[in-house]
This record gives structure tokens, C-alpha cells and sequence, in this order.
């Protein structure tokens, strides 16, 4: 095994997926500490209107940013399958399309993000007190998009060839950026909001520098020339056929989180700070479920590439055990320090009773979640993302919409606005492994090598 990278086409399977998911989680750690960071110290030293003007636009982000990760997971997908099957013209190709889809992507984005903040935080009936803060934050975020997507995807290749290990050093100078900087603009020189996502910003910027110095310098395959970067034509099919649906998938999740966010508005600012909290205590804990995803697919991907379809499925079948106990100790450990933690950020009983209760009724299921995305990690590492859109589609906007529009009506709680997201979760989960078992389940592995030799 060379230094900073892990061998995921031979070798123990379980300590390949542990050995490569572990600095990608570090990774995401670090990643969720940025927006985490923020929120604690805006919340301690701006206040909890302050505080919810971060929290308000979580949803918003998500939802415009999706289509872009999306993209960059089809990139790490293809990258994982040409780089298993040592097709290094294929591998040129997509680094060289993975980074200009970063950088038109992020034009894009930025000038959405600017344009339609106001229109959107609207929509979402945001609180008006928090309004004109939530709307200066949102638009300094997407001024730092574009540095964003590029991290993303040169993570993404770097993760796709099994270094998870770079990504996570680069994330770290990236996440002591921002908390620094987040102490000096809020807490020093009192500039609330836009210092957080000032101190965000820069942080973005830095990643993208540590990222984009790593791949024009090394001497491996999937080395990134500047003069290169351009979009072609055939990989940029394969990365959209794949990344496409997975971004859909993400849209669609984000919108109907756009609406459960609305419905929390209405109960108030403390409701919005208290949610915001438990969506990045409970951030903590999805970003262990999504390095195990993350694994899964590169692993898949790889083993795909290589035409070893054994180790395919054994791949699956150790990471659903691995995201089930993980996710299960994770919500114990959470839910029993609950509204201790709750205060950490800002020690109004009002926004700790909102956060507690949030925490109750969504940590006990997360294992559900897991599982849902170690099946589409599965998926879409087979190139296979049409499923997991459709679920989401169906499920996490259609049903969860139905939920908003047609059942809290009748009971005005929130939490029945809560419940939404385990009853979602496990619709979904349902109609996954129903599809897993009988597309997979009873193949017999010549069927897979000729699947695996087509693909």
C-alpha cells in the first residue's frame, strides 16, 4: 500500500473501507465544523437572532449547491472506474472535465445564489427579524462558491484513487482558517453575520489553493494541467448520466427541506435557532453515514473497474453493518448530553427546548438514513443513479411535501413537522432494498463479471 492511499481492490475488505473512510471523515468533520463554527461563536457573541440568520439559509445552500456535488460525485465515480481499470486517457479526460464543470458551475451558482437570496428566504416565510442578516450571509456564502466547488471536485479525485488522506490535511489548515477568523471577525471586531461568512469564505479560498497546488504537482495519472481544463464531450455524457441524477436527487431532498424549514419558521425565531443547532449537531453524525456512502461507491466503483464482483457485493454487506452500529452509538451518545450540548451554542431555554426536541425525534432513526445512502453509494459506484433519484423524488420530496401540506394541517405540532423526515427515511429505505434484492440479490457472479465487463 503506498503512503496516502489505500488499496480497495485487494486486501481485507472491511479494513480497506476503514483505512480509506476514516481521513474522508475527518474530512467531512472538519467540512461540518465550518457552518458548525460559525453558528456557536455568531450565537455566543451575536445572539440568537444573529444566530438564526446562519441557521436560516441551510436549506437554501443545499438546495442550490446540489446539482453542482452532484456532478462531482459522477466525476469521482468515473475517475474510480477508469482509474481501477488503468484507463489513464479516460482518467485525463475526466480530471481536465471534472474541474471545468467546477468552475462554470460555480459561475453559475454564485450568481444564483446572489440574485435569488431574497426571493427564496421569502419563500421559506423566514422571520423578519432575522431576515436582513439571513440574506447578507447567504449572498457573502455563494461569493465563495466557485473556490467551494473547486475543493469538491479535487477532493473528489483525489478520494476516487483512494487518497483520502490529503483531502483531510488540506480541510484541516482550511477549518483552523475559518474558526480563526471566525473569532477575530465576530467575536473581536463585532461584525455578526458577515464576518461568519466572511471567515467561511476564506476558509473555501484556502482549500481550493491546498487542493489545486496538490494535482498540478504530482506526477501521478490524474495530474491537472491549467491550459487542459476544458469540458469533453464523451466524459462529460458518462459524468452527467451518473451525476445528473445524483444532483437531481440532491435538489429534490433540499427542496422539500426548503419547505419543512418554512413550516419551522412559523413557530417563530426560536424555533429557527433551536432547529438550526440540532441540524448541525445531527450534521455531526450524517457525516459519518456519508463517508461510509462515500467509501461504498469508491470501493464499488474501483472493484467495477477491475471486473472483481464478488468483492462488490461483500463490499455492501460490510458497509451496511458498519453504518448501522456506527450511526446507532453515535445517537445514543448525542441524545444522552442532548441539552448540554444544546448549550454550547447559546443558552436560551427557548432555542435548547427546540433543539432537544428535534434531536429526540430524528437521531433514534439516522441508522435508516445510513443504510439509504450506503444503497445509493452502492448504486451510483455501479453507475447506476436513475434509482436513488427516483426514490428521492418520490419519498423525500413527494411524500415529504404530502406530510407538510396535508398532515400538519391537521395536527399543528412541531413535531409532527420532525416526523416527517424517519417516516421518509424508512418509505425510501423500503423501496431500496426491495430494488437491491431483486437486481442483485440471487446473481451469480458470472452474471455480474459480463454486467461488469459491459460497464
Amino acid at each position: 500500500m503506498k503512503l496516502g492511499r489505500v488499496n480497495l481492490v485487494e486486501g481485507v475488505i472491511w479494513r480497506s473501507l476503514v483505512l480509506y473512510a476514516l481521513p474522508l471523515l475527518l474530512s467531512n468533520f472538519l467540512q461540518q465544523l465550518y457552518n458548525t463554527a460559525d453558528l456557536l461563536i455568531v450565537g455566543r457573541y451575536a445572539g440568537s437572532h444573529a444566530m438564526g440568520s446562519v441557521g436560516a439559509i441551510g436549506s437554501v445552500t443545499a438546495m442550490l449547491v446540489g446539482l453542482a456535488v452532484g456532478l462531482a460525485t459522477g466525476c469521482t465515480v468515473v475517475v474510480s472506474q477508469y482509474y481501477g481499470a488503468e484507463d489513464y486517457d479516460g482518467l485525463f479526460k475526466t480530471v481536465h472535465t471534472a474541474m471545468a464543470i467546477a468552475v462554470g458551475g460555480g459561475i453559475i451558482l454564485t450568481a444564483a445564489g446572489i440574485l435569488l437570496a431574497p426571493f427564496l428566504l421569502n419563500l421559506m416565510n423566514t422571520p423578519p427579524e432575522i431576515f436582513d442578516g439571513a440574506v447578507l450571509y447567504m449572498r457573502i456564502y455563494f461569493g465563495g462558491i466557485i473556490p467551494t466547488l473547486i475543493y469538491n471536485m479535487g477532493a473528489g479525485i483525489l478520494n476516487a484513487v483512494g487518497d483520502s488522506k490529503r483531502p483531510f490535511s488540506f480541510l484541516l489548515v482550511s477549518a483552523v482558517t475559518n474558526v480563526l477568523f471566525d473569532i477575530v471577525l465576530v467575536a473581536w471586531l463585532s461584525l455578526g453575520v458577515a464576518g461568519a461568512a466572511i471567515a467561511t469564505v476564506i476558509a473555501q479560498v484556502v482549500a481550493a489553493l491546498l487542493v489545486l497546488i496538490s494535482l498540478t504537482r504530482t506526477h501521478s495519472p490524474y495530474r491537472v494541467f491549467i491550459k487542459d481544463i476544458r469540458f469533453h464531450k464523451e466524459v462529460l455524457k458518462k459524468v452527467s448520466r451518473i451525476g445528473l441524477p445524483a444532483g437531481t436527487q440532491s435538489v429534490l431532498i433540499s427542496i422539500s427541506n426548503t419547505f419543512i424549514q418554512a413550516k419551522v419558521n412559523s413557530f417563530g425565531a426560536m424555533a429557527v435557532a433551536g432547529v438550526a443547532v440540532a441540524n448541525r449537531v445531527d450534521g455531526f453524525i450524517f457525516v459519518v453515514m456519508n463517508a461510509i456512502s462515500l467509501a461504498t461507491m469508491t470501493f464499488t466503483g474501483q472493484n467495477v473497474g477491475a471486473a472483481k464482483p464478488d468483492r462488490v457485493r461483500r463490499g455492501l454487506y460490510t458497509s451496511a453493518v458498519m453504518v448501522v452500529a456506527v450511526s446507532l452509538s453515535l445517537a445514543w451518545t448525542v441524545l444522552s448530553f442532548a441539552p448540554t450540548i444544546a448549550s454550547w451554542f447559546n443558552d436560551d431555554p427557548g432555542v435548547t427546548f427546540y433543539t432537544v426536541r428535534m434531536m429526540s425525534f430524528i437521531l433514534p432513526f439516522y441508522f435508516i438514513f445510513g443504510l439509504n445512502d450506503v444503497i445509493s453509494g452502492f448504486l451510483r459506484g455501479r453507475g447506476k443513479s436513475m434509482v436513488p433519484m427516483l426514490t428521492s423524488l418520490i419519498f423525500m420530496t413527494g411524500a415529504r411535501l404530502l406530510w407538510i401540506w396535508l398532515v400538519t394541517p391537521s395536527w399543528p405540532s412541531i413535531d409532527v413537522v420532525f416526523m416527517a423526515y424517519p417516516v421518509t427515511w424508512l418509505l425510501t429505505f423500503i423501496v431500496l432494498f426491495i430494488y437491491l434484492l431483486k437486481t442483485y440479490g440471487f446473481r451469480s457472479d458470472r452474471h455480474e463479471e459480463k454486467e461488469l465487463e459491459r460497464l
